[in-house]
């Protein structure tokens, strides 16, 4: 009826979202509990009674409230209606108290029981603040937000550590929360599916968390304590010791206030901030001073002022966000223009930043004035920075603006089968080869994985085989990969392996291709920050395409996954249906074709070098008198020096042995020359050595030669030198030390 009806011309009804953004006179709907409870209707003196509580919202969104206080109407009116779910729930119920219903009731029940506390009289907020918390934490996180420093992972880790706070006030001193999951999935889990698909997720994300600043309540606590005792009553406390609370103990600022309000305090606010600033600036000198370029500084600096990017990539590949900073040339700035190259900022992205050897995401910024910013490469700075790196295609942007952000699904589906290809194959490798097989390295892109290992030997044939076959078998059985939270250490005593290169906070991401049940051994277990398949056998396909030596015991592998794999399978088919067509036969028949043909070779290589052997040590045209020009007779020592063509390297020293045994007594030096380079061997009899050392003479040629020393025995030296042109001059250069020797 009209008496229902109160029109209040104040800015109680009206609604704004903000500062500025839509906004419009609201028609709110109360519910009279009745006159046992004191209070007066909505606008009357006693309004501030609980008699009346609104319990519905429709706001007529007529306007767009813009900076400077101006109102501009809105192309489409529209009405926005909200209710409250606890509030509605309360008048079906006939309860006039949100936490009396079924809702919270069960949830506070079992908090009581837990802690064996009553659920209600002293230890009631305490209760109802636990079962507030429990309920927002667990949909955040199955919302796939988790707990950090930075953006909606700091709200959500401030309003655990409220709940814990207020456990540890009801006398509890182990992990809470976690244990109240099943109460919550019982309660919501039928209307609210995602939490139960999330439970695993939500029980160890609250337990580490529970776990870990447990270890540090009670001794900030104490601190607290011990300060407040030494101030006045009602007096504030110093900002400097709230500041050792959040650096020391991770306690945020509003829990410290939270605990002081019962004792009428406040926090010296503006104190607390000079010494956040404060260590803000000593972390700005430290990273100044770490060796990066000054050209890095820009990062730094927006890292400060706009905050960490939130990732949203695990569980998402498009997302909505608002630009925080633009990059041009370099330097900040405000806005781009089409074809301009430039770094972007969002506030949030599903983009991954190329980090722990997986290659960043690639894809496509939008905006809704029909900009089109085509991202080539997304990058990781300080930690928590994410920089679309790309160029403006069409439209222009600039800073505020909201972009919608798409990853190139087609290329992160093959980077997640190969970063999750690499777990399978290091696991693979371990059981092949043994426990001291571990990452050194890794590349994981798109078209390809690259895997480097500690590993003293090459891996045979069998080798490869055996490991391919392994990791197939794991895509075929299609285990599904599950990520938990918990600390490096619990990770490492669970199994999982921590990983090369990697640097590991207080929590860490546990990736494992299978153990969906307690009877089922995962295939992989380690830690990991990167992007995977969902199950295995998504994946696909896995070929081993090379394994090479990388440096001293380290070994190199790199692979293909999907469609990859079966192209690289189709075109080592193509090459060997072609080899068996040019030498016409059977594919089949080609290993012992190959192997004939091999030995075939070989021999007849043998043949032409010991032709080219009997040529050279005949000399040109087989005569006496050449062979004679090439010997003579230094300081009395029979010297034979030698240029012989087409004569291999390889081939000098047996020749020089057998020139020596023709000239009995006496020094040998042979240069062959091949491809513009020069080899060289010296040879003396075992009658000359007491006097001269072939290593002197043959470095005596090689200096001829450009090249450096030489070495070998006094009877036998080898050395060589770019300069073949020159093999003339290093015999005589050998004739000169020859004769400076025997002179001596």
């Amino acid at each position: 009826s009209d008496s229902r009806i109160i029109r209040i011309p104040t800015n109680d009804n009206f609604w704004a979202m903000g500062d500025t953004g839509p906004c419009g006179p609201c028609s709110e709907i109360f519910y009279d509990h009745g006159d046992k409870i004191p209070g007066g209707p909505p606008g009357s003196p006693d309004a501030d009674g609980d008699r009346y509580i609104e319990i519905w919202n429709l706001v007529f969104m007529q306007y767009e409230q813009v900076a400077g206080g101006e109102r501009k109407p809105l192309p489409r009116p529209s009405i926005d209606t909200g209710m409250g779910l606890e509030r509605i729930t309360a008048v079906l119920q006939g309860k006039h108290d949100n936490y009396d219903i079924d809702l919270f009731r069960h949830l506070i029940e079992a908090s009581a029981d837990l802690t064996k506390t009553p659920a209600d009289g002293a230890h009631a907020v305490s209760h109802r603040v636990i079962a507030d918390h429990l309920r927002a934490v667990s949909f955040l996180i199955a919302d796939g937000v988790m707990p950090s420093n930075e953006g909606r992972g700091y709200v959500l880790r401030r309003i655990l550590r409220r709940a814990m706070r207020h456990a540890h006030m009801l006398g509890v001193h182990e992990p809470l929360l976690n244990r109240l999951v099943p109460t919550l999935i019982a309660e919501m889990g039928t209307a609210y599916p995602e939490l139960v698909r999330a439970q695993p997720l939500v029980t160890e994300t609250l337990k580490l968390e529970e776990g870990r600043f447990l270890k540090t309540l009670e001794r900030g606590l104490k601190l607290l304590e011990e300060e407040t005792a030494k101030l006045p009553a009602k007096a504030a406390l110093p900002g400097s010791v709230a500041f050792k609370l959040y650096d020391t103990y991770g306690f945020p600022l509003d829990l410290t206030q939270d605990a002081l309000r019962g004792q009428g305090r406040e926090v010296e606010t503006a104190s607390f901030d000079t010494a956040m600033a404060k260590q803000r600036e000593e972390a700005r000198a430290a990273w100044s001073g770490s060796g990066d370029t000054a050209t890095e500084t820009v990062w730094f600096e927006l890292r400060e002022k706009v905050g960490a990017t939130e990732f949203l990539g695990y569980e998402s590949e498009g997302a909505e966000g608002k630009i925080a900073a633009i990059v041009a040339d370099g330097k900040p700035v405000d806005a781009i223009k089409a074809g301009m190259d430039a770094t972007i900022i969002v506030n949030q992205t599903p983009f991954y930043g190329e980090s722990g050897g997986q290659a960043g995401d690639a894809g496509v910024l939008f905006s809704a004035a029909g900009a089109e910013f085509a991202v080539t490469d997304t990058q990781k700075k300080l930690g928590a920075l994410f920089l679309h790196i790309g160029k403006l295609a069409k439209g222009a942007l600039k800073v505020g603006d909201v972009v919608e952000m798409r990853v190139d699904h087609t290329r992160r589906s093959r980077i997640r089968a190969n970063h999750s290809a690499t777990h399978l194959l290091h696991a693979a490798l371990q059981h092949r080869l043994g426990k001291h097989v571990t990452q050194k390295g890794s590349l994981v892109a798109a078209e390809r994985l690259r895997f480097d290992i500690s590993q003293p030997k090459p891996l045979s044939h069998e080798d490869v085989r055996a490991v391919e076959d392994e990791v197939n078998a794991a895509i075929r059985a299609n285990k599904l990969q599950i990520t938990r939270l918990m600390s490096p250490e619990d990770a490492v005593k669970q199994g999982a392996m921590a990983l090369f290169g990697e640097k590991y906070g207080d929590e860490v991401r546990v990736v494992s291709m299978g153990g969906e049940t307690a009877d089922d051994e995962p295939l992989s277990v380690e830690l990991c920050g990167g992007t995977h398949v969902r199950r295995t056998g998504d994946i696909g396909a896995f070929r081993i395409v090379s394994e090479s030596a990388l440096a001293a015991g380290i070994r190199r592998i790199e692979a293909v996954t999907g469609a990859d794999a079966i192209d690289y399978d189709a075109q080592q088919q193509d090459l060997l249906s072609e080899t068996a067509g040019v030498l016409k036969i059977a594919p089949a028949d080609l290993p012992a074709r190959v192997a004939q043909l091999a030995d075939e070779r070989r021999k007849l290589e043998r043949e032409v070098s010991e032709l080219k052997k009997k040529l050279a040590l005949a000399g040109p045209g087989a005569s006496a008198a050449a062979e004679d020009s090439a010997e003579r007779t230094v300081a009395g020592i029979k010297l034979l020096a030698r240029t012989l063509d087409g004569v291999a390297a390889k081939d000098l020293k047996g020749m020089a042995d057998e020139f020596k045994a023709k000239i009995g007594s006496g020094v040998v030096a042979l240069v062959a020359v091949a491809d513009g380079k020069a080899s060289l061997v010296v040879a003396v009899s075992p009658d000359l050595t007491a006097r001269i050392s072939a290593v002197d003479l043959v470095k005596a040629g090689s200096e001829a030669l450009g090249g450096k020393g030489g070495g070998g025995r006094p009877d036998m030296a080898q050395a060589g030198g770019p300069d073949g042109a020159k093999a003339n001059d290093a015999l005589a250069a050998i004739e000169k030390a020859l004769a400076e020797k025997v002179t001596a």
